[in-house]
C-alpha cells in the first residue's frame, strides 16, 4: 500500500481532444444496485457495474455477509439476493475502502440487523465525519459507536428494534437520506426524510425499481417499514461525475470535440452541466433514453470560450462532486468565478476547497478562499507539483488543467483514482491528453 501511495502523473499540454468515449458506470448507482440486489428476493443482473475499488469493496462486503455474487464478465454482476432478512454476520471488520457512500448506506442497513458489525475504511475515509448519519439512526433506536471525534470505525450493535421517524436533514446529503431510508425499511411504522435542498434521488428511484412502495419528490421521501424487495435487472448509466472532467477538458482546449456516450443525467446530479452552460459552454444532449429508471443521453461537447460567473447557490447540492472540475473551468475562463454555499467540500475525500485553491495557486493563479467557497481569478497556468491529498477528483482535475499549462505538471498521490475511474489515464491519452503515468 505504501508503494501505491507514491504513484504520480506527469501532465503536459496535449492536443485538441477528439473521439467518442465510453465513461465507466455511475459509482452511486453501482453501490446501490449491488446493495439492493443483495436484499431482494430472487436473482438480479447488473450491467455496466463500475469496476472501481470503491464499488468492488461494497460487493465484497455483501459477499462476506452471505450473498453469492457472480462476475461472468467485467462490469457485469449476477447477484443472488437473500431477502431483507437473509444477511449473515461477517467474521471480522467490513472494509469500505475509500467509499463514503458505501459506509454511510451500510450504517443504515446494518443498524437494523440482528448481529453486530464493524465498518472500517482507508486513511481518507477514516477522517470523514459520521455523526451526521449516526445521529438520525440513533433517533430510530440504533446503537453505533464511533471514535471520539465522530469518525470511523463504526461499531454497530445489532438486535436493536428500530422505529420510523420524520427526519429533517440539517445539511442536504443524499448519503444520510439514503441511510435513514434503508434503516426505515426495517423500522416499525413510517420513515420520512425532508431536505433543505433536494439531493440526488438514486436510492428512491432504485428502491421503486425493486418494488418498494416509496413516495418521493424533490427534497422529500417517505416509506413504510416491513417491505420486501423484488429482484430486477439494472443497467448502470455512465457516471456524470467522471464525465465532468472530459466536459471541462473539451470546453477549454481549443479545437476539441468529444462525444461522451450514455451518460447518466439524473436531474439532481447535473448542476455542473447548468453551470458550464451559464459560462458559455457548448454541450448538446443527443440520443436520450432511460436506463433502470435513470435518464441518460450522449453528451457532445465542443470547445467554446468560457466566462466567469457567480455560481447560483441553488446548483451547489446538484454538483457537489464536480467542483474540482468546475474550478479548472473557472481558471480558464474570462473573468472571476465566485462559489458560495459549498462548505460541504471541506469534508469530502479531502478538503476540496483548500486542495483546489492550493493547487491553482501553485500553477500561478490567485484564489481567494472563504469558509464556504472561493473566488477564482483566471490567468495563464504555469508548471508545478500538485499534491492531490489522495483525492481522486483533485488528481483528475489537475490532469485537465495541465492541458493548458505552460510546462510540466506533476500530480502526486494518484492511486485513489482507481476508486472511481479505473483507466482514466488511458482514456485521457487516447483522446489527446498529454499524460504519463
Amino acid at each position: 500500500m505504501a508503494q501505491a501511495s507514491q504513484q504520480h502523473w506527469i501532465a503536459t499540454a496535449g492536443q485538441a481532444l477528439h473521439g467518442g468515449l465510453e465513461i465507466p458506470g455511475d459509482k452511486s448507482v453501482s453501490h446501490r444496485s449491488v446493495m439492493f440486489a443483495a436484499l431482494a428476493d430472487g436473482v438480479s443482473t447488473i450491467d455496466g457495474f463500475l469496476e472501481g475499488e470503491d464499488t468492488r469493496a461494497t460487493a465484497a462486503i455483501f459477499s462476506r455477509l452471505g450473498v453469492r455474487i457472480e462476475t461472468p464478465s467485467p462490469s457485469r454482476r449476477i447477484v443472488h439476493g437473500v431477502g431483507v432478512d437473509g444477511l449473515k454476520p461477517a467474521d471480522g471488520p467490513l472494509d469500505c475502502g475509500n467509499a463514503g457512500t458505501g459506509m454511510r448506506l451500510l450504517a443504515g442497513l446494518l443498524a437494523a440487523q440482528p448481529f453486530d458489525s464493524v465498518l472500517v475504511g482507508d486513511a481518507s475515509l477514516s477522517k470523514r465525519p459520521m455523526r451526521r448519519v449516526t445521529a438520525p439512526l440513533a433517533q430510530m433506536g440504533a446503537r453505533i459507536d464511533t471514535e471520539a471525534d465522530g469518525t470511523p470505525p463504526l461499531r454497530i450493535h445489532g438486535g436493536q428494534p428500530l422505529h420510523g421517524i420524520d427526519y429533517e436533514l440539517p445539511v442536504a446529503s443524499a448519503q444520510v437520506k439514503s441511510a435513514v431510508l434503508l434503516a426505515g425499511l426495517y423500522a416499525q411504522g413510517e420513515t420520512s426524510v425532508t431536505e433543505p435542498h433536494p439531493t440526488r434521488d438514486y436510492t428512491e428511484r432504485m428502491l421503486s425499481a425493486f418494488g418498494v412502495d416509496i413516495e418521493f419528490s424533490p427534497g422529500f421521501a417517505r416509506l413504510r417499514g416491513g417491505q420486501r424487495l423484488r429482484a430486477t435487472d439494472i443497467a448502470v448509466p455512465a457516471d456524470f461525475s467522471s464525465a465532468a472532467f472530459f466536459l471541462v477538458a473539451a470546453s477549454i482546449v481549443p479545437g476539441s470535440e468529444l462525444r461522451l456516450r450514455a451518460v447518466g443525467l439524473n436531474p439532481r446530479r447535473t448542476g455542473l452541466l447548468q453551470a458550464l452552460r451559464l459560462m458559455g459552454a457548448d454541450i448538446r444532449e443527443e440520443n436520450p433514453s432511460t436506463h433502470g429508471g435513470e435518464p441518460v443521453a450522449d453528451l457532445v461537447v465542443r470547445y467554446a470560450p468560457l466566462h466567469g460567473i457567480e455560481v447560483p447557490e441553488a446548483l451547489v447540492p446538484d454538483m457537489i462532486d464536480e467542483f474540482p472540475a468546475l474550478f479548472v473551468a473557472a481558471a480558464c475562463a474570462d473573468g472571476p468565478t465566485v462559489v458560495r454555499g459549498a462548505a460541504e467540500l471541506r469534508v469530502k475525500e479531502s478538503d476540496r476547497l483548500a486542495a483546489m485553491a492550493s493547487g491553482l495557486r501553485t500553477l500561478g493563479l490567485r484564489v481567494d478562499e472563504t469558509p464556504d467557497g472561493a473566488t477564482i481569478h483566471p490567468g495563464p497556468l504555469g508548471a508545478g507539483t500538485i499534491e492531490s491529498h489522495g483525492d481522486h477528483r483533485i488528481a483528475m482535475a489537475f490532469a485537465v488543467a495541465a492541458q493548458l499549462a505552460s510546462g510540466e505538471v506533476r500530480i502526486e498521490d494518484v492511486a485513489n483514482v482507481a476508486t472511481s475511474f479505473p483507466g482514466f489515464d488511458t482514456l485521457a491519452r487516447g483522446c489527446g491528453f498529454g499524460l504519463v503515468a
